[in-house]
């Protein structure tokens, strides 16, 4: 088995790129980057030095970031579904819709998380008050964007979609969505119906305490 993934199961950077290999039946040896696994540590450090995680290793080959990893999937280990468009124009779609769901929405959760590992509340509380604002501005947007869609780009799966549910899943869990935008909350239960990203949060299930502000009693 060539491919090695670095990262943890409650990360949603390494659940994006769990869902694409298992889109594709993809065999994969998972490590999985905690304190009590000082060998994988070891690793993925002599590895990928910025201590970034997931890592994509590829027999001597090192892969980083999540929307790269994926887009190498496609090229070097292809499966059935392709979760990049052939055509150039669509991709560019799918490219975007990507970088939207990691910048305007996984981004903010991040923002609120970090505040909250403080311990301070103060900042607890500026830290979710900032992302909520954010949220509500990305969660407009995507509700008018999903008009007519099954999936993030149309009617197939892709990239986008990759990025959007573990996205949506712990933004939620920080900003929830609102009873007003129907299409984003019907969105988000699909992605958690996928078969994939279902695997995944079923995998993450013993570490919900790890969120700091706190995981509802749901999903």
């Amino acid at each position: 088995m060539s491919l090695i993934l670095y990262g943890h199961p409650f990360s949603s950077y390494t659940q994006k790129v769990l869902i694409a290999l298992y889109e594709n039946a993809i065999p994969f040896a998972f490590r999985c980057l905690a304190p009590d696994m000082p060998q994988h540590l070891q690793e993925w450090l002599e590895r990928w030095p910025l201590r970034k995680f997931p890592l994509l290793v590829d027999g001597e080959r090192n892969v980083a970031e999540t929307s790269i990893i994926i887009e190498y999937l496609q090229l070097a280990h292809p499966g059935p579904l392709r979760l990049l468009p052939d055509d150039p124009m669509q991709a560019l779609d799918v490219r975007f819709l990507d970088r939207y769901f990691d910048l305007h929405v996984m981004t903010p959760v991040q923002h609120a998380v970090g505040a909250a590992l403080t311990g301070d509340p103060a900042k607890t509380r500026e830290g979710r008050a900032f992302a909520g604002e954010k949220l509500e501005l990305a969660y407009a947007w995507l509700e008018e964007h999903l008009a007519g869609r099954t999936w993030a780009a149309g009617d197939h799966f892709s990239l986008a979609d990759c990025a959007a549910a573990p996205a949506l899943f712990y933004a939620d869990w920080t900003q929830p969505i609102p009873a007003t935008l129907p299409l984003l909350r019907a969105y988000r239960a699909r992605l958690l119906a996928r078969p994939s990203f279902a695997r995944a949060v079923e995998e993450a299930r013993p570490y919900r305490h790890l969120f700091p502000l706190g995981a509802p009693q749901r999903d």
